[in-house]
Parts: C-alpha cells; structure tokens; sequence
C-alpha cells in the first residue's frame, strides 16, 4: 500500500489533502490510511457521492479529475457529436463544490469537448433543465444533496436529462479505472474559453428556467394567490433565490424566508442533518410560519431537488404531510387540471399504491417502476406517447416531478404547484386536510410506514431465505400474490404466475388480502433490510376520519410488529 500512497500523494493536486496522507503516514496511522485505500468511491447510477478527504475512498479533487476524465472518454465512445454537444456543469454551495466543478470543466475541455458552467451555485434541477434547454450530451452537478456537511457528490445526467441508468453506469466507471491509471490532461479555464471550450452560464441561462417555469401550464394556476401566506426555507442550500422569484411570478406575495437559513452554507449550522424528513430539521421553517399564522411551512433541501411541507392544522399547530400524502394531492390536482392525452403518472414500489386508485377513477394511465428518480423519468420518457404524455411521477422520499420540463425531481415547480393547489382549495372554503380526507374517504385511507433492520454482513442473503421459505402469512394476513423482482414473476395463492416487467432487482412484495402489502428489500449501500408497509382502510358509512386512522394506525402497529419479530426466526 505504500507505494499506492506515493503515487496518490504525487498525483494530488491539492496541497489540503496531500498534506493530510503525509501526515497520517508520518503517524503510522494504519486504519486512517486502510479506510482511505482499501477501495475506491463505487461510481453508480447515482454517480459518487462521500466523505470529504484524501485517497481514492474519498472525494477530493484527484477523485474528480480521474472521474471526469473517465465520463470525458465514455461520453466520447457513445457520441460522435458529444464533444461539440457539449456537458453542462452546476455545483451546489458546499465548501469544495465550485472547485470540483472548475476540475470538471477543466478535464473536459482538456478532452476537447465544450462545457457550460455556472457563473454561481446552482440547483439539481437547472442542471438537468440545462441538458434539454443547451441541447448537451450529459450534465454534471456536483452536489450531496441533502447529506451530511462532511460529504460531496458528482451527479451525471444523459443526454436525455435524466439520471443515468445502466449500462451507462458501468461504462463509465470501467473508463474511471482506467483514468486513475494513466497521466490527466486539463486545460486552464481562460485558454479554454478563448478557444470556444468554455462558455459561462450567467444570469440568462437561470432565466431562461425561471420564464419556462412561469410558461409552464401546470403552473398557471393564479387563483387568488393572496388567500394563503407561506414561510420557506432554503435550509442552508441553495434554492431561496429561485423560489422567491418563482412564488412572486405565480402571484404569492406572502412569503416569509427563514433568514437564517436561506444563503447557501455548506457547512450547515443551524440543522443537525440538512434533511427535510429528519426530525428537527424543519423546526426554523415551522416557528417562522407560527410567527406569520401562514397556511404553509414550506422546504427545500439544499440543492432542491426535494420538497416538504408542514400545513397548519385547526388548531394553528403545524404537521409534516408525508412524501406519499404530497404524492397524492399532486395526482389528483394536476389530473384535474392537465389536457385530456396528458395523463400519464407513476410512482414507485415503495410508494403508496393510492396514485394508482386515483389515475384508474381519472381514467388516466399509471406506470411503476423500482426505487429512485431515475427510473421514473426515463421509463417515463419510453412510456409516453401523444395520446398519453407525461404529467406527474414522484417517490416517497419527497421527489416529485410536475410535467417535462424538468427529467427529474424539481422542488422548486413543486413548491410553486403546491402553493397553487392550496390558494384555489382556500379559495373554495377548503384546506389541504379538507382535500385529504375527501380524498381518503372516495378511494380508501392508505397508511404508509418504513422500517429497517441492520443485519450480520456475514449473513446469508435474507431474500434468498425467504424464497426457500416462503410466508403463507404476515401477521395473520393470508398472502394474496407475491412479486418477485429477482425472477421477474408474480406468484398467486392459487399456484398461477405472471411475468413482471421491470429491471430484476433483490425485491419481495407481498399482497395481503384486504389490501394491506409489505415490500422487502436489502439496502444497496449498507447491511440492512428495508421493509415498506402499507395498510388500506375504508369508511364505514358516516365514520369520521379520526376513528378510520386509529384503526389504521392500530392495524400498522401491529402489521409492522409481527412482520418483524417473523424476520427474526
């Protein structure tokens, strides 16, 4: 391993991390060093993401400039016209962020092929806008999203603007292996400009998102705007600038910006974990509306890809709406609202099956697809056709997508939609939770949950276990089917089967009768097993909704306890 760190330590650019290796060589500090070179960052469908700091386990700038130029080579062999098309480059506001994006830009270009950086930080969403708006053969933005302040992250976009997909993935990162074993070539960023490599992406290119976005039918909506207040937070990240500007062209003068919280801030001072699902990570937001008596409390998380929003109840306290409960409301308001042949949705596994009810009594046309937004928008894109064109897709995990400009998730047009939403339901007389429970009481009150479980790493893999043996129940529940995404097939009770069309992933989802489903799933980046449950309750006549959620909650507490304690034997 030695000779493995005087290699990295001569090929480091940065004088912060060579000095780190140096140092912790100089102590003899084995297990900082085994942890740093003991493997590589995996490069995915998710492109890298980790810890800040020196050697290939990291990200750092040698990190980036071996990735890049493996993107650089791979986009070169799958496109003629890749280099003239060009890559587009944003980063959010983290410490090393603008840095690795210059790295980027300057391997590129170094590569011959045209690049478009942003003059300034930039949200996940305008970066994948970027790709169809320039007409570019990928996108970069070097981000972490809504992690740690310790981490960073290089995310890729197709030429199609979304999220890259295999075989896209292993090509490049087969072309990553290679890189870190050959000399780099960059090109200083001015030379590169002079020659028509580099071109700045300034205030016009964030306009143009900004008039698309107010272009936008799913987001004409201006139905007395002034009827409903909001208070928002940027969360140390970088979306306050773009969302303030789009909530005042859709009308919304009432809007209260934690000030804390709203210029970008890698560093994240006031938040424990920069994550809108964490819990007190939206307390800032939620006092700031208590000040105001606004309907809303609304979030971006850092690079704003993401949305979540508290709504305040009848008794001026504020409460979370789940990523599902989110989901819904947009299905249902925008299938009100969009043209009769767009009127194609989906959702994924793990999210709640209700989208579906709903697109079925709208008569409009649902797709699934596995975890992530990668999946949903370029199934989503092979799925459409002029009589059925995309509308609406989003995940649990408070991603949502509203129409195509954007080919992936956009909390920025989803903030602006929910508002909307809410202005025309108040001008009605109505609240988000009056349109809930409508909601709930036409198609069912579906209850969702997740838990998971940390297993031995040593472990036999528990989806083979329960293949070997599989339930014939869960929690006294008769299984009605159960999907099989290893096999791609669906097993019923009754011994038929059918095939299942999605990509073959490590998934179990069990059908109970009555409706209730449990999904199964080993995470992919950590020895744990994710379980997703969700229990289905109708009103009994006249039934309040306060009795039908108690007996669903009952009824998942009990879902939830039995399945895993099963998971236990």
């Amino acid at each position: 391993m030695n000779a493995e760190i005087a290699r990295w330590i001569d090929r480091d650019p940065d004088a912060n991390t060579r000095q780190e290796l140096q140092a912790l060589v100089k102590a003899q500090d084995t297990a900082a060093l085994e942890s740093r070179f003991k493997s590589r960052l995996a490069f995915g469908t998710a492109g890298l993401r980790g810890v800040v700091g020196a050697g290939p386990n990291r990200m750092n700038r040698l990190v980036i400039q071996e990735t890049a130029t493996g993107l650089a080579h791979y986009l070169k062999s799958q496109n003629a016209e890749a280099a003239a098309q060009g890559v587009v480059i944003g980063y959010d506001g983290r410490p090393d962020s603008r840095q690795f994006a210059i790295d980027s830009a300057a391997v590129l270009t170094a590569q011959g092929i045209k690049v478009y950086l942003t003059v300034r930080v930039a949200a996940t969403p305008l970066v994948a806008y970027g790709v169809n708006h320039l007409g570019t053969a990928a996108g970069i933005v070097v981000t972490a999203s809504h992690n740690p302040p310790q981490y960073n992250g290089f995310k890729v976009y197709w030429g199609n603007g979304a999220q890259i997909i295999s075989p896209h993935d292993s090509g490049i990162a087969a072309e990553i292996d290679r890189a870190a074993q050959s000399d780099l070539q960059l090109m200083d960023l001015e030379d590169a400009r002079q020659q028509g490599l580099l071109v700045w992406l300034d205030d016009g290119f964030y306009q143009s998102y900004r008039d698309t976005m107010k272009a936008n039918p799913l987001l004409g909506n201006h139905t007395q705007p002034e009827s409903i207040s909001l208070a928002y937070t940027a969360m140390h990240g970088v979306g306050a600038e773009m969302a303030e500007a789009l909530l005042a062209d859709a009308g919304f003068s009432y809007v209260y910006s934690v000030a804390a919280q709203r210029e970008p801030d890698g560093r994240f001072p006031t938040v424990n974990f920069p994550n809108p699902e964490e819990a007190g990570a939206m307390d800032r937001v939620i006092e700031e509306a208590r000040a105001h008596g606004a309907t809303l409390a609304c979030a971006n998380d850092p690079d704003a890809d993401r949305f979540a929003v508290a709504v305040r109840q009848p008794d001026g306290e504020y409460q979370m709406l789940t990523g599902d409960q989110v989901g819904v409301l947009f299905g249902h308001y925008l299938l009100s609202r969009a043209r009769p042949q767009q009127d194609l949705v989906g959702t994924t596994i793990v999210s709640s099956s209700l989208l579906q009810r709903i697109a079925k009594a709208a008569g409009a046309r649902y797709y699934q697809t596995l975890t992530g937004f990668k999946w949903l928008t370029n199934i989503a894109m092979e799925q459409q056709s002029d009589a059925h064109q995309f509308l609406f897709a989003y995940e649990e995990a408070l991603g949502y997508t509203v129409g195509s400009e954007v080919w992936d998730k956009d909390g920025l047009s989803a903030l602006v939609a929910f508002a909307q939403m809410t202005a025309e339901l108040a001008t009605n007389g109505k609240t988000i939770w009056d349109q809930l429970e409508a909601i709930y009481r036409q198609h069912g009150l579906y209850l969702n949950a997740q838990r998971s479980i940390a297993l031995d790493p040593a472990a036999p893999p528990v989806g083979d276990k329960l293949r070997s043996t599989p339930p014939t129940e869960i929690a006294g529940q008769s299984i009605a089917s159960v999907d099989d995404l290893k096999h791609s097939r669906t097993t019923f009770a009754d011994g038929r089967t059918e095939t299942i069309d999605l990509p073959t992933s490590d998934v179990l989802i069990y059908h109970l009768d009555g409706g209730n489903r449990v999904v199964v799933r080993p995470s992919g980046t950590e020895p744990k097993l994710k379980c997703y449950y969700e229990v289905v309750e109708a009103f009994a006549g006249n039934e309040t909704l306060a009795s039908v959620q108690q007996r669903a909650q009952t009824s998942m507490a009990s879902l939830i306890d039995e399945h895993q304690r099963s998971l236990d034997n």
